[in-house]
């Protein structure tokens, strides 16, 4: 039997992206991540290509025993432009499918074929308004009060009042990190504060702290619907 397999970034985007298949009851796998550690991401740079054609190339021999329906690729946009995102996806496809057709959008599929053997694939860039990360998608989506992540803005400030700087990624990974540990965890979770306030258990065992009916989710939903 085929199936649909997800290319995802990171092991984050994997949970986030498997909770959201989970709440909406879709089948569809997501492969393991491209980046495996944050030491994998290239600053300014961006993705490293490496990756992406590694997996792809990785997927190559499930296909041909016809195991694989339709690939999709989620990476975040950060801070380029679609048709940006579209090229460097481009680039990575046509150097491991030489004969495949090109991206022209999201949410949209293109043919590829090699040695007889056929798929489908299309990407989505994790954004909101065009812009940002996972992070700053969960930042939208919490469904908790968030009374400690929030108090960061006060620390921003100081930050910036003694000529200091932190980025909007890395502050959106701060808020979340926070939210996580001091908004959404107990007491008796605190404990056990490195299993039981991970990112992975906060998918896993309290996806109710996200709002997965959130219009910003609504394109990400499109495109998984496009698997099923």
């Amino acid at each position: 039997m085929s199936s649909n397999i997800l290319i995802v970034e990171s092991k984050n985007d994997k949970y986030f992206l498997q909770a959201i298949i989970r709440y909406l009851n879709f089948n569809i796998e997501v492969a393991p991540p491209i980046i495996i550690s944050e030491d994998d991401y290239r600053a300014m740079n961006g993705l490293n290509p490496t990756k992406l054609k590694d997996a792809l190339k990785d997927l190559k021999a499930d296909i041909q025993k016809g195991e694989i329906e339709r690939v999709g690729i989620v990476i975040d946009i950060d801070d380029q432009l679609e048709i940006e995102r579209i090229n460097f996806v481009n680039q990575c496809i046509q150097e491991v499918f030489s004969e495949s057709q090109l991206l022209e959008k999201v949410k949209e599929f293109i043919d590829i074929s090699f040695d007889g053997c056929n798929i489908e694939l299309a990407c989505y860039f994790t954004n909101f308004n065009g812009q940002g990360e996972l992070e700053t998608v969960l930042k939208m989506i919490k469904s908790q009060n968030s009374d400690y992540a929030d108090c960061l803005e006060t620390w921003k400030d100081c930050v910036n009042n003694h000529d200091k700087s932190i980025t909007v990624k890395e502050f959106n990974k701060f808020w979340v990190s926070l939210y996580l540990r001091f908004d959404t965890c107990s007491k008796k979770e605190k404990k056990q504060a490195e299993r039981k306030c991970s990112f992975e258990s906060a998918m896993i065992e309290k996806a109710w702290i996200w709002d997965f009916e959130h219009p910003t989710l609504n394109d990400l939903k499109k495109f998984l619907q496009m698997f099923c």
